[in-house]
């Protein structure tokens, strides 16, 4: 399953970037956390995983 790459921030509306994306080797579940870093204002969002997420739905 493909994530973003990148979302809104919701503190200042810029640009946040996944920290690291999961490897191919990692499959991802749902409770996994996914963490993204605003280059703006440098606040951090960790995006749970659900099984929504992972149907596509």
């Amino acid at each position: 399953m493909a994530f973003a790459q990148r979302i809104d921030c919701m503190e200042c509306g810029g640009d946040a970037f996944l920290v690291q994306p999961p490897g191919d080797d990692e499959p991802v579940e749902a409770g996994d956390v996914l963490v993204y870093r605003c280059r703006d204002c440098g606040q951090r969002w960790d995006v749970v995983v659900d099984d929504e997420d992972l149907d596509g739905s």
